[in-house]
């Protein structure tokens, strides 16, 4: 069901050459690129018809307007179970916990008297959030992006979800009612590359947003890298990921069904076990079967997720090699299932978010820790950060001088400025001290 990966015996490889010892999910981002640049184009020059024409090819729905009626919101609002209503609420409660800590505050460096930088966050002015409603629907992505941008004060806030045959062509009515319970009432019927392409150049319906943000399939991936330099992107999401970093004390129940959580999301879905104990590994091994029989979406998609080249168990000498394993991996998710949990957590320096221990498993994460779950996946947790209050802000410095404390520098900066051979910018400092450098 999971194939085995052996990198015991020998010293591992470093940095790249162990990166490709590691499973790993194809995901070819460039080939996507090429077949929704037209209907990037297609959404920038027709707008509103494109939205209602792509709806009816990709989702088999018929539309007359993308944009969601504000009584549709009331009424998912007024129609969700109750015990779904009260689990979504305690997810944004706990979200708006972790993520207000977050807040930036404004900061002045006096540099030198009469000479200050002032560091102030600003918000971006307008996001669009995708929710992703494929496979499975996310209410829980439509919490996970919009507390984070209220948490950072953007004012004007969309979110699109893809239609919904079943549902009228509405987004699923739990997504509809997340929107409604976060306050969020510009919402949108448009799955895909449609929907980046209506946010970035805006549509009759739509203005264009500064910023995308939101998980989704290759052609979400795809058209963001199609907009980046036009608008903001949070990161290009690949399929998703869980690695486990486990020793012979780990419960091979637990993290058995770890692995399963995470493959029933999609087929390409990586579930990744490294341990230095080949006794819990067999123990895995035998615990997947009847777990995985005992679930749904098991042929569609966590057989062939945990079977396909993405998954695997690492066998490692020692959790010290496994630690250098997983860090070279940059997963999405990283359990840490080993005795002293914690400090070995301590230790991880490429992940989207570590879980300490067996009463922290992913699933928390995805819906009630606080923490956020839209998370770098293919390996950019080693160099990227998940979603959060920071991916809305931007920093500006703010440069404030006397003529005095400009007066005192002002030979630094024209030395400088002729290093480089632009005199210009010497000149104009020399320009307010009439052409001579101040103390020369």
């Amino acid at each position: 069901m999971i194939s085995r990966i052996d990198l015991r015996g020998d010293a591992l490889p470093e940095g790249g050459a162990l990166r490709d010892l590691l499973p790993r999910a194809e995901f070819d981002v460039e080939a996507a690129l090429e077949k929704v640049r037209p209907i990037c184009e297609d959404v920038h020059h027709r707008g509103t018809a494109a939205l209602i024409e792509y709806a009816q090819k990709f989702d088999g729905v018929e539309l007359t307007r993308a944009r969601v009626p504000e009584e549709a919101l009331t009424a998912a609002l007024e129609q969700l179970d109750p015990a779904v209503r009260a689990a979504l609420e305690e997810s944004i409660r706990r979200a708006r916990i972790v993520h207000r800590n977050q807040r930036r505050t404004e900061h002045t460096t006096q540099v030198v008297p009469g000479g200050t930088v002032t560091e102030k966050w600003v918000p971006v002015e307008r996001v669009g959030l995708y929710a992703p409603g494929g496979r499975s629907v996310y209410p829980s992505s439509v919490v996970m992006n919009v507390v984070p941008a209220q948490e950072a004060g953007v004012e004007s806030i969309a979110l699109a979800s893809p239609p919904q045959k079943e549902f009228g062509g509405l987004p699923h009515p739990t997504i509809l009612a997340a929107c409604a319970l976060l306050g969020v009432d510009e919402v949108y019927a448009a799955g895909g590359a449609v929907a980046v392409a209506m946010f970035a150049y805006g549509t009759e319906e739509c203005l264009p947003v500064n910023m995308v943000t939101g998980p989704g399939n290759i052609w979400v991936a795809a058209a963001k890298r199609y907009f980046t330099g036009k608008i903001g992107i949070d990161t290009e999401a690949g399929p998703t990921e869980i690695a486990v970093l486990a020793d012979s004390t780990a419960d091979p129940v637990h993290v058995a069904a770890d692995l399963i959580s995470q493959a029933e999301h999609d087929p390409l879905a990586a579930a990744v076990l490294v341990t230095d104990s080949a006794e819990l590994a067999e123990a895995v091994e035998k615990e997947l079967e009847p777990q995985v029989a005992a679930t749904k979406h098991v042929e569609d998609r966590i057989k062939p997720a945990l079977a396909g080249k993405q998954s695997a168990i690492v066998l490692v000498d020692s959790l010290e090699d496994g630690l250098k394993v997983v860090d070279a991996y940059g997963a999405e998710h990283l359990e840490i299932q080993t005795a002293d949990a914690a400090a070995w957590a301590a230790r991880v320096r490429n992940a989207g978010a570590v879980f300490v221990g067996p009463w922290a498993p992913v699933s928390l994460g995805d819906y009630c820790a606080g923490s956020n779950h839209v998370l770098p996946t293919g390996g950019c947790a080693c160099h990227s950060s998940g979603l959060s209050v920071q991916s809305f802000l931007r920093g500006i410095h703010i440069v404030d001088y006397t003529r005095d404390a400009l007066a005192e520098v002002t030979h630094h900066v024209v030395t400088l400025a002729e290093a480089e051979d632009l005199p210009a910018h010497g000149a104009a400092l020399k320009a307010r001290f009439g052409w001579k450098v101040p103390g020369q």
